[in-house]
Order: C-alpha cells, then sequence, then structure tokens
C-alpha cells in the first residue's frame, strides 16, 4: 500500500489543516491516517475530508486538570467507570447527542461508526464508559496506537460525565506510560481539562515515537498494528484503573 496521503505541510491554512478529500474508511487507510497525524471529520452527504491542523490540541496526560466546580461534580456523583464495555452504545449516543458546533455529532455518519466499530473489533479502537446506577450517562471513545491514544468524541446524558470519563482515560494512560492524548482541534470543554496547544511538527514528532513502528513498514502494512488476538483497553493499560469518580479525586 502507497501512502494516500499527501505531507502534512501541505495542509491549507483555512480552513485549518483541510489536507485532502476523498478516499474511504477502511481500516488500513483509517491506520496509515493516524499514523501520520490526520483524522476524517465531514458530514453526511459530504466527501470524506481529511484533516491535519496546525496547531494541534493535545492533553499531557500527566497534567489533565479538575477544576474545583468538577471535584464537588465527582463528590456528588456515584459514577462508576468501565472501559471496552460498551463500545456500540457510546459511539451511538456521541452521533446522537446534539451539543452544539463542530460537536453535534452529524460528523459521525453511519459509514463513521461502521468504520470505528470495525476498528474496535480489531482492537484498536476503545471506549470510556461512565455509569449511574448502571445505566450509561457518559463516555467517549478513540484510537490507541501504540503509545497514542487519539480521541474522538464524548458525550455526556448528565453534566460533566464526559469529563468524568477524560479524566478516567487521562489517568490510565499516565499511569501507563502514555504521555499525550491528541484532542484534534480547540474547544472550550476540552481546554477546561487542561489541554493545550502543540505545533504539528512536534506533535508528529511525537506520534512517531509513541508508535515505535518502523512508517515504511507502517504505510506498506497499516495493519501490522492490529493485535492478533484484540485485548479489551483495560489489559492494555498496564497501569492502575480508575473505577468510579471517587478514584480520580
Amino acid at each position: 500500500m502507497l501512502n494516500l496521503f499527501p505531507p502534512t505541510a501541505q495542509a491549507l491554512r483555512e480552513p485549518n489543516g483541510l489536507l485532502a478529500v476523498g478516499g474511504d474508511l477502511k481500516p488500513d487507510t483509517l491506520i496509515s491516517a493516524y499514523a501520520q497525524g490526520i483524522f476524517p471529520w465531514f458530514n453526511e452527504g459530504e466527501d470524506i475530508l481529511w484533516w491535519s491542523p496546525d496547531p494541534r490540541l493535545v492533553v499531557r496526560t500527566a497534567r489533565v486538570h479538575i477544576s474545583r466546580s468538577m471535584r464537588k461534580a465527582l463528590k456528588a456523583n456515584d459514577w462508576t467507570l468501565s472501559y471496552d464495555d460498551d463500545f456500540d452504545a457510546v459511539i451511538h449516543h456521541c452521533a446522537s447527542v446534539d451539543r452544539g458546533g463542530r460537536e453535534t455529532g452529524t460528523w459521525i455518519t453511519e459509514a463513521m461508526k461502521g468504520a470505528y466499530l470495525r476498528l474496535h473489533e480489531l482492537g484498536l479502537a476503545h471506549s470510556v464508559e461512565v455509569k449511574e446506577h448502571a445505566q450509561l450517562v457518559g463516555g467517549l471513545y478513540g484510537v490507541l496506537l501504540g503509545n497514542m491514544f487519539f480521541g474522538e468524541s464524548m458525550f455526556s446524558l448528565k453534566a460533566n460525565a464526559s469529563k468524568a470519563a477524560f479524566i478516567a482515560l487521562s489517568r490510565a494512560c499516565h499511569n501507563s506510560g502514555i504521555e499525550l492524548i491528541d484532542c484534534q482541534v480547540e474547544n472550550p470543554h476540552l481546554l477546561s481539562l487542561g489541554a493545550d496547544l502543540m505545533s504539528r511538527e512536534d506533535f508528529e514528532n511525537h506520534v512517531r515515537d509513541a508508535i515505535k513502528v518502523d512508517m515504511s513498514l507502517l504505510l506498506s502494512q497499516p495493519l501490522c498494528m492490529a493485535p492478533t488476538h484484540p485485548l479489551p483497553l483495560a489489559m492494555l493499560l498496564a497501569g492502575d484503573l480508575p473505577m468510579s469518580a471517587g478514584d480520580l479525586l
């Protein structure tokens, strides 16, 4: 497989990061894209659009921020946390919940849902769930390649539940030696959790170091990143996992 994407330095400045149009959402295409710091984002009825913004929004897992109000929310809610317990439901809610702006969920088309469900089956896409009395109230999903987690979307059915999922992911990643979570583009929700901006060049250098697979091999055989025996996120993250809201305090 040849590299399907142009050099990311060719991405447009306006709109920031638009790199390519077209292609498909097959697993090997998505793996190749993420490994180069590229992600898909497009609305129903549009051609597939591929992005590599500069700067890039990231969270350094050692520095995730828990505000005073968020601490109160964690103390006030009897939430439990799980990992890869219900990926299908998480992506369904991310696609359905109307949050305004970019995160309306309308960009998670049926084709996108199918593509990430396939990545989940391959052991590359994962979810974090927040539950209240066994009912799903928030969560997130993304892609894990080597020691790099690429966040895709999150949702809340109860205030602050998606933030709890993100804090849990950050803690679990940090405990397992994963230093960075990709948050793609700037938004207030993630800035409140301590996200900051990183240049495209620095981001891509970090991704290459974190994936630890020769890029020529990865581009020629993207499915080399898929494990022979897919494991749930709880087993991939070897450190201590927060299992309740209280564990995040």
